[in-house]
């Protein structure tokens, strides 16, 4: 017998204050997985809300598969999928073979590197934030610091920044519940075959393309010049298959970090006895720095496809079923983390988060890049010994993808 969630997870509204952690609770609780029946013409699909349930589906790409269907909720059609693949979206050995081409930018000792101009970006935003005494949180701060540090990797010009925040601001939109234009940014392609069913999709694969031109005729040390010279078994990426990485990485490398710093925020004003223990012991940074990222949960789920007969907490499974990872779920379970609603800076290293994934192929490549531009934000912001309240609501992000923050006004 099923057991039904109580609530529509299909539907962004159910996330419009955040995470709703007590419906996934309720859901952890439960024996088995939790059912969501087919909605709005979407397929159901089955939850896996705990951690061990979501380690052991991400470590298995054999049985629950990123290549067949798709990896987000909603079905697209079958000549859609090729149309929108990025790496995320493939299995090995390709999906191997596609990551090793830039695997080596993001190791923990190659991102050392990149620490120099971090602190830059993190010193002009909170320089901006003091001198105009408060403001947005998220545009003076959380967009334009992870936006920067990924596009000086693959090479955008700075001048460009801005454009590509707005580009991310509407894909994420495409997991709203507004229709969005179809023909914005000039675009002519149907929006069905676009990533996010979004127009903005469109006009970042032009841009990349625009862009890779540029460097083909001009190389020069950065990610887009390696993309483009790279060969996977003696063939190099295609104009679609380089503007669907490019897209893949300044959406990732910039989308997720920012809400993570969105959040802290909040954290640094409803958690201040923490902050105050890192403020005194730096060593407690790399432990404060990933329950940020633990609590922020900024990726909420990824899907997965059944490929195999298999049976999962109980539950069997089918072949074409869908399989949802609740990120923002395993990162509360009370067996994993204990007192899980505390901000905790002790919390054992051996107890690692699932908001960078459950481990194994798709373990996301910038964790390390992620970690270090959080780290420096808070370590910066300890040291100006900044101090703030926030004004009214934050406005969330509408999605039931990314657990994001559009707007937190903030008060030095």
């Amino acid at each position: 017998m099923k057991t039904t969630a109580s609530r529509n997870l299909h539907d962004p509204a159910t996330f419009e204050r955040g995470i709703p952690h007590d419906l996934f609770e309720e859901m952890r609780l439960t024996p088995g997985l939790t059912w969501s029946p087919d909605y709005d013409g979407t397929r159901g699909f089955w939850s896996v809300t705990r951690y061990d349930d979501l380690v052991a589906v991400s470590r298995d790409t054999a049985t629950y598969s990123s290549a067949e269907g798709h990896i987000q909720i909603y079905d697209i059609d079958e000549d859609a999928l090729a149309a929108r693949a990025s790496m995320i979206d493939m299995d090995p050995p390709i999906h191997t073979r596609l990551r090793r081409l830039i695997s080596s930018a993001f190791t923990p000792r190659h991102v050392q590197d990149y620490k120099a101009a971090i602190q830059l970006r993190v010193a002009a935003c909170l320089d901006n934030l003091q001198a105009a005494g408060g403001g947005n949180w998220v545009d003076i701060v959380a967009k334009p610091i992870p936006i920067g540090v990924i596009c000086d990797l693959m090479g955008v010009p700075e001048a460009d920044h801005d454009y590509l925040i707005g580009l991310t601001d509407h894909l994420v939109a495409g997991t709203g519940s507004e229709p969005l234009e179809p023909n914005a940014y000039g675009n002519t392609t149907d929006l069905r075959l676009l990533p996010f069913n979004s127009p903005a999709a469109w006009a970042m694969s032009q841009y990349a393309t625009d862009l890779a031109n540029i460097r083909r005729a001009d190389p020069a040390d950065d990610l887009i010049t390696k993309l483009i010279t790279a060969e996977i078994d003696g063939e190099q990426l295609t104009t679609e298959e380089f503007a669907n990485f490019f897209r893949l990485m300044i959406f990732a490398g910039n989308e997720t970090t920012r809400s993570s710093m969105a959040h802290l925020a909040r954290y640094l004003e409803q958690f201040p006895v923490a902050f105050e223990a890192v403020r005194s012991d730096r060593s407690l940074l790399p432990a404060v720095t990933d329950e940020v990222i633990r609590y922020s949960s900024a990726i909420l789920y990824f899907r997965r496809t059944v490929m195999a007969p298999t049976v999962l907490s109980g539950t069997e499974l089918a072949p074409g079923d869908k399989i949802v990872m609740w990120y923002s779920a395993a990162n509360f379970d009370e067996n994993q983390f204990p007192d899980p609603y505390a901000f905790r800076v002790d919390r054992p290293a051996t107890s690692p988060h699932a908001a960078f994934g459950g481990g194994g192929a798709h373990f996301c490549l910038g964790a390390s890049l992620a970690r270090l531009e959080i780290s420096e934000l808070i370590n910066e912001m300890l040291d100006r010994q900044l101090m703030f309240t926030s004004v009214g609501e934050p406005e969330f992000v509408e999605s039931n993808f990314v657990n994001g923050i559009e707007h937190l006004e903030v008060t030095l």
